[in-house]
């Protein structure tokens, strides 16, 4: 036992190679040593005896050749750990070729990295398209998106590392030639074409050069293209329905989709501007929607006016008694800070001086879970009603999936300042350089409050809250049905007024999809609303846009708008939040956010009674529209679109408060129901004077709503109607008389072909002025003739629906029946 545990500690394979060292050194030698050992036998045998010496020599001799081997040993480690170092600490390293990384990523593209990567630049495309249409396009939308199975080449013609400063960056080649693409568009046409088309992207080609940056200990990568890369895209032309384009080439869609693709690059990947790809150790798969990040400008300091920019002292040379006077001019130099976040724009006070302190922080909002809070350096003039831009620098800020924030930017020349905040409410100092000048630098601090989830959950203060669980999985936020967004505008501080009197009469709009509601005026600086507004929620990641007004005698003025991403809220756990108000320098809106479900007994959602009722409209009038014509007055009528039913009301002439007391009946099917008032004109297009659409679907079933509603895309002007959802019995409606049927068709018919006439008669004397009545009174003439058509369909589809309810009744009572009778 005790020479096996002795044994064990033998490392054998290092004897091994110990004796294949010793043969290969000393093969030329075998021959000489044989011979020497028949020497040292026979003077053994036959003179004297050298058992006692032979050991001790071949001890020596393996020592020596031990101390050999582990000294040629301990050479190569060194070798090795040399080249290590020049390779480290080497500007340039040689070019390394990876075919290896191309096979490995064209293994996983098809499986893992073409799903992942379509998911993240599909909301990417969709934004980018929303905001950036062509002349020809007026509106797009993205049906597919999928990169296809063919990976991008990454440095086909090797891959080198270099240092800048403290920074290591790695150089490859990026080559994408793919023509296995599935990316498709639907674009609406806009005048003089018409119709839709789908765009199909065949073909793409992106070719450049990258660079890498791993930033953090390796926590994440920065990637960015060193000069714009080469794009090039074939697109192809389709049909997209009814009213549809031929499958002929639109001129410019594909220059402008090649546009698009390269200043989308060149404003994101190109440098300096670097992208971030985090590797978190943990992935908490939680989807980050929006969140609250407080920013402080704190100071700068070296601000020379021959260094900065827009300075006029900047473009000439000084030595001497006019650099020392150009210092001395310096302390009079008055700046201040511009912080900017998307819309949201903050300002710091005026700060005199070449070192300013400002210290002044501000409450901005992120609408994504990445954002780029930009630093503008402004120069303020005593008595002069214009700033001079001086410089700028930014911070770029993403969630990290392990629930912490990842912040980055650029350096001196050119390098990288990165921070880590490893939880919200931990704030981050950065000390950033001024863009594009020589001189300044600008120290600030960012300190992240909270972040969003899609799921409803909250991130602040090292703390996750979560959600109630959500009754369709792992997501809150419900498709159209069973919930209502409540807003409730509590009160505003801090607004701004241009008026000289110096009075604030501020009221707010508050915008989400097609509804649109007003709250009260209030008279103060900082008024106190607390009005509470209702909205049936949507499925589309539909923002709620809230526009601040200041009422003036010519016209009101905007106080700043904002908008608020509603995804993920929870139910039973209302949200109370200061909201910044965007395009201006100051003023906040305190909002409380709930999700409220809809019970049963209050009245579901109009697809309960889908096909088994009626929509009741009564349009009664409208007031303080805006005059369409040059004389002060308009000629308004309303049409009333219902998924694919349009209706219309009768003209009323010369009136900016016409009174119509029409009434409209349509079959409910849930869809929406939008009214657009017009300004009839006998010759010319008519022009729009405000829309709306009328919420209907939560109304309870013969319940009347009276409703002034304010109308969308004009100044002023609000409409009174009256709706009621009717879900009749069969058999408390009056049958419908054939014969009177009949005969109304037959009038409606007669009365109609007497207008033709009439107005045949008109054309034929040259008489344009006098067709307005008699067109009028055709087009009313149609819509009596539509909505009979309409109640005829309606009551077919009630009886066919008795009919089905009585067959299931005498179906479900046959086998009763059978039994008794047996």
């Amino acid at each position: 036992m005790g020479g096996r545990g002795k044994r064990s500690f033998l490392n054998v394979d290092g004897v091994v190679d110990f004796f294949n060292n010793v043969m290969l050194e000393k093969k030329p030698y075998l021959l000489f040593l044989i011979p020497l050992i028949l020497i040292f036998w026979a003077l053994e045998r036959w003179i004297f005896s050298l058992s006692n010496w032979v050991p001790l020599l071949l001890a020596v001799w393996a020592t020596i050749q031990y101390g050999n081997y582990q000294h040629r040993i301990a050479i190569e480690d060194l070798n090795k750990k040399w080249k290590q170092v020049t390779l480290i600490n080497s500007k340039i390293t040689p070019l390394e070729h990876c075919e290896w990384l191309n096979k490995l990523l064209m293994e996983i593209w098809s499986d893992y990295m073409n799903p992942k990567l379509s998911f993240r630049f599909q909301s990417i495309v969709e934004k980018r398209l929303k905001h950036h249409k062509s002349r020809l396009i007026e509106r797009v939308e993205l049906l597919e998106f999928s990169l296809g199975s063919s990976p991008p080449g990454l440095g086909l013609h090797g891959t080198r590392w270099s240092t800048f400063g403290d920074q290591r960056v790695m150089h490859l080649g990026f080559d994408w030639d793919t023509s296995d693409l599935s990316i498709m568009l639907l674009a609406k046409v806009a005048k003089p074409f018409f119709g839709t088309a789908k765009i199909v992207i065949n073909s793409l080609h992106i070719k450049g050069d990258l660079l890498l940056m791993p930033i953090l200990g390796g926590k994440a990568v920065l990637y960015s293209f060193i000069s714009t890369p080469e794009v090039r895209i074939t697109v192809a032309f389709g049909s997209g329905g009814s009213q549809s384009l031929p499958a002929t080439e639109l001129p410019g869609v594909s220059s402008w989709l090649v546009k698009l693709l390269t200043d989308t690059l060149a404003r994101t990947m190109v440098e300096p501007c670097r992208q971030c790809l985090s590797l978190p150790t943990v992935d908490l798969r939680k989807q980050a929607v929006g969140g609250i990040v407080y920013v402080t400008v704190l100071s700068a300091t070296k601000l020379y006016r021959s260094s900065l920019r827009g300075s006029p002292s900047r473009k000439q040379t000084s030595s001497g008694v006019d650099g020392l006077q150009e210092h001395i001019n310096d302390k009079d130099l008055q700046t201040f800070v511009e912080v900017e976040l998307g819309e949201l724009t903050r300002r710091t006070n005026v700060r005199p001086g070449s070192g300013p302190q400002w210290n002044s922080t501000f409450n901005m909002v992120l609408h994504d879970n990445t954002g780029i809070v930009r630093f503008h350096l402004y120069e303020h003039t005593p008595g002069s009603v214009t700033c001079n831009y001086l410089a700028s620098c930014e911070i770029k800020m993403r969630y990290v999936t392990d629930d912490s924030t990842m912040f980055w930017a650029i350096g001196p020349d050119s390098s990288v300042i990165a921070r880590h905040s490893e939880f919200c409410g931990k704030d981050v100092e950065m000390v950033l350089p001024f863009e594009g000048v020589n001189a300044g630098e600008l120290a600030v601090k960012l300190v992240v409050k909270e972040w969003q989830f899609s799921d409803g959950s909250l991130s602040f203060n090292n703390l996750r809250v979560s959600s109630q669980p959500s009754l369709s999985g792992s997501s809150n936020f419900l498709l159209r049905t069973g919930r209502r967004i409540s807003v409730t505008i509590v009160e505003g501080k801090d607004l701004i007024t241009k008026d000289k009197s110096g009075k604030c009469n501020s009221y707010v709009k508050l915008q989400y999809g097609k509804v649109l509601q007003k709250t009260k005026t209030a008279h103060s600086f900082n008024p106190a609303w607390n009005q509470k507004f209702e909205f049936d929620e949507t499925g589309d990641g539909e923002y709620l846009k809230i526009k601040c007004y200041t009422e003036e005698v010519f016209g009101d003025d905007s106080n700043g708008s904002a908008r608020i991403n509603l995804e993920g809220l929870a139910e039973g756990s209302p949200r109370d939040v200061w909201i910044p108000l965007e395009n201006v320098n100051s003023g906040e809106l305190r909002l409380q956010i709930e999700a409220v479900r809809i019970d049963d007994n209050e009245g579901s959602r109009g697809s309960a009674y889908h096909g088994n009722g009626l929509i009741e409209l009564v349009l009664i009038e409208a007031r303080d529209l805006v005059a369409a014509d040059l004389r002060g007055t308009s000629d308004p009528y309303v049409r009333v679109q219902y998924g694919n039913l349009k209706r219309r009301t009768k003209v009323m002439y010369k009136t900016l408060n016409p009174k119509w007391h029409q009434t409209l009946e349509f079959p409910n099917n849930g869809s929406p129901l939008e009214l657009h008032v017009k300004d009839h004109n006998a010759l010319l297009p008519t022009s729009s004077i405000g829309d709306c659409v009328v919420e209907y679907q939560r109304l309870p079933p013969n319940e009347m709503a009276d409703k002034w509603i304010p109308l969308q895309g004009v100044k002023r002007g609000e409409i009174h109607v009256q709706v009621t959802r009717k879900v009749p019995e069969l058999e408390k409606r009056p049958s419908l008389d054939p014969e009177p049927s009949l005969t109304k068709a037959h009038q409606i018919s007669i009365q109609m072909k007497q207008m033709m006439t009439k107005i045949q008669s008109l054309i034929e004397d040259s008489n344009p002025d006098g067709m307005s009545a008699p067109l009028s009174e055709l087009e009313s003439l149609q819509d009596m003739q539509e909505e009979y058509m309409v109640q005829l369909e309606t009551e077919q589809m009630l009886l066919l629906n008795k009919i089905k309810e009585l067959g299931q009744e005498i179906l479900n009572s046959s086998p009763p029946l059978s039994r008794r009778s047996s």
